[in-house]
């Protein structure tokens, strides 16, 4: 071959070479856009905002970190009582109400603040004074709620012939035939310390500590402390106990789990386990128990065993196996055979040269892992609690199904995210102490 035709074959090569890069960079992007279209259409990305309910929204928002105080009128009896968050124990006493509240006899004036003001009228009527908007007056005739709204009406009224709502950003009211009601939202957690019937409510931690006797049965702190501690509607004591049971679900499911898994790894690793069908087979058992989602152990284990938290523990324990097994058996395959052999040396037998030739080189790989899956076990506990009916994540659940009380719910994410923070927290420093020594 002449020297000009090779420098043409080089030519054409590397013609084409740039060429298929060309096609590539086109190719890829365009492959790309492809998919984001058909996510677009498959997902009904574009019906996103007609499905979207900014009014249920907020009100989440709203109930996560307010409290509503419950204003309600019995129509058939004219009977207004004043309750927090609907509950029995959150009722104002006979003869008291929230300051917020004014009037006597069948006419009760309601501030809800920006939102204007809410009057309850004899013969079951009521007015709202809305600020850039104007009043509003509901009656209650019979089975009926009639009203002076004009057609149509705004979004955040809801009006039908039984009943009508209206849903303002600081307050609601629902009117029915059987009665009126009127929801305030006011800012915190109101009775997280103490309930309406507990001597220590509506006084200051200085008065509870420095002040005379506030029941004479028991003295300040400790009776305060058993209120807080048994109180009925945040239930500190059962939050508690929930909180240590979800961190026992994953501290026993996760040290489980490295204790059947170490043994097996031995036997799954080339260099341990000279027999190939053993190896394949304790392989295959990881690859099992590690493919299938601790969310499908959990269901099925509850199946057979009850709900309860060992059934949690057992479903960590299940799926944390075949991590570790593989982990485990991969840092065997690379521990450095000369101290193995150092070890054989001494006359040491399999188990002494497992003990200290193997252990210790494969010691730091063995706690990073353990302490890591330990941490995300905390978080994993509490979802496989809200199946097995064990820990906060039952708790969780159940707030969640009532969807009455969203700061509850709030609460017990709070509580989870702490747990999770100091989980983190000290598995690095035990991380730090037993790997590093520092």
């Amino acid at each position: 071959m002449t020297m000009p035709d090779a420098t043409a074959d080089l030519r054409h090569e590397a013609e084409a070479i740039f060429a298929r890069k060309r096609r590539l960079a086109f190719a890829v992007p365009a492959a790309i856009l492809a998919y984001l279209v058909y996510v677009f259409a498959a997902f009904d990305v574009a019906g996103l905002a007609d499905r979207a309910r900014m009014d249920n929204a907020m009100t989440l928002i709203r109930d996560s970190y307010s409290h509503k105080t419950h204003v309600t009128r019995d129509n058939a009896s004219g009977e207004i009582t004043y309750v927090i968050e609907g509950e029995r124990r959150g009722r104002y006493p006979e003869g008291q109400r929230p300051d917020w509240v004014s009037g006597e006899g069948d006419e009760r004036r309601v501030d809800v603040g920006q939102d204007g003001l809410i009057t309850f009228l004899p013969d079951n009527r009521v007015t709202w004074d809305i600020p850039d908007f104007g009043p509003i007056t509901i009656a209650v005739t019979g089975e009926t709620v009639t009203s002076d709204l004009a057609e149509p009406h705004p979004a955040w009224i809801n009006a039908s012939d039984s009943r009508i709502a209206i849903t303002r950003p600081g307050a609601r009211l629902t009117v029915t035939a059987a009665r009126t009601e009127v929801f305030r939202y006011t800012f915190g957690w109101e009775l997280f310390w103490f309930t309406m019937d507990s001597p220590y409510y509506g006084h200051g931690l200085g008065q509870i500590l420095f002040g005379p006797r506030i029941d004479p049965d028991r003295p300040n702190f400790a009776g305060a402390a058993q209120d807080v501690w048994t109180n009925p509607l945040w239930r500190h004591q059962d939050v508690a106990w929930a909180m240590g049971e979800t961190v026992l679900m994953a501290f026993l499911g996760t040290f489980t789990a490295a204790l059947v898994a170490l043994p097996l790894a031995f036997l799954a690793a080339r260099n341990f386990a000279p027999l190939g069908p053993l190896r394949f087979a304790i392989r295959r058992v990881f690859d099992f128990v590690r493919g299938v989602d601790g969310l499908i152990w959990t269901i099925m284990l509850s199946r057979a065993f009850g709900p309860g938290p060992l059934t949690g523990t057992l479903a960590i324990a299940i799926t944390d196996i075949g991590g570790f097994g593989k982990t485990f058996s991969e840092a065997l395959e690379n521990v450095d055979d000369r101290q193995i052999e150092g070890v054989r040396s001494t006359g040491a037998n399999a188990l002494q040269r497992a003990r200290f030739g193997v252990i210790p080189q494969v010691t730091p790989v063995l706690l990073s892992q353990v302490l890591y899956y330990f941490e995300s076990n905390t978080r994993s506990a509490t979802v496989i609690g809200a199946i097995t009916g064990g820990g906060i994540g039952l708790l969780l659940t159940q707030a969640m199904q009532t969807q009455k009380d969203w700061e509850e719910v709030t609460y017990y994410i709070v509580l989870i995210l702490i747990m999770v923070f100091l989980i983190d927290t000290l598995s690095g420093w035990l991380r730090r102490k037993l790997i590093k020594g520092a």
